[in-house]
């Protein structure tokens, strides 16, 4: 399924998109999409509502230099254990809506698309071979980065963590094997990143494993895979798209901040 959030200008639910593309439509669940999904009766065309963020998580923990050509690009060596930060709940926005650039604080934001992968149960120190049952599905995001910042500051919490720095979505796609999916990233259009799940370093299962030996995972955290190598710099106007083969496409277009 295809569980995305949206407004009507009524207020704000969670549905399922169905149908193809150019006829798609969002049926209404009632309450939070988690265990079983009962439908209201409501159908709305896909055209008619705003889709926001498909989740608004407690937190965002993202992973570092996990394509080894990234790692290369920047001028790093590939960690041996996942390299975990965090990006504020305050980051995320949706599909469709505008990234701010900070320009009196940053000469630098770059784009880097990224599988997310959306938690769904309350979980603590899973095994690997349990992981499975805590995933409730996979999105789209993009780890905005002021490079300057990360450069300047060595850690990396304010050059991930500006307001709009976290787009994620569409939606939600339940029923997907992430294994090996396409990933692509464009920039007005121009394909900038192009790569594949199966080049992670860390797999999935292996990277929801260490976070949750470090933290609880409540439903609806997110946590970033990891960037392809072609990361960029982002001028104002600019329209960037990231691309997961059987998820959708996730698209922002850049606006000034000051």
């Amino acid at each position: 399924m295809r569980i995305a959030r949206f407004s009507t200008g009524e207020g704000v639910s969670f549905g399922v998109v169905e149908g193809g593309p150019g006829e798609e439509f969002v049926s209404m669940v009632a309450g939070h999409p988690f265990g079983q999904v009962q439908f209201t009766g409501e159908r709305f065309p896909l055209s008619q509502v705003k889709l926001l963020s498909p989740m608004l998580p407690s937190k965002v923990v993202a992973i570092g230099r996990n394509y080894a050509e990234h790692a290369a690009e920047l001028g790093n060596q590939v960690p041996d254990e996942p390299l975990i930060f965090m990006k504020p709940s305050t980051s995320v926005i949706g599909h469709g809506e505008d990234i701010a650039y900070p320009t009196t604080l940053s000469d630098r934001v770059d784009y880097e698309g990224e599988l997310a992968v959306v938690i769904g149960r309350l979980c603590r120190e899973v095994p690997v071979e349990r992981v499975k049952d805590v995933v409730f599905g996979y999105t789209c995001a993009n780890d905005v980065t002021a490079r300057d910042l990360q450069k300047k500051d060595v850690q990396f919490t304010r050059a991930k963590s500006f307001d709009t720095f976290c787009p994620l979505g569409p939606w939600i796609q339940t029923d997907l094997d992430a294994a090996d999916l396409a990933l692509t990233t464009t920039v007005n259009g121009e394909i900038r990143q192009s790569g594949r799940t199966s080049q992670l370093i860390h797999d999935i299962p292996a990277l929801v494993a260490y976070v949750s030996a470090v933290m609880t995972l409540i439903p609806g955290d997110i946590i970033l895979t990891g960037t392809p190598a072609g990361v960029g710099p982002l001028e104002i106007g600019d329209e960037v798209s990231v691309g997961i083969e059987g998820i959708g496409t996730l698209t922002n277009k850049v606006v000034s901040r000051d």
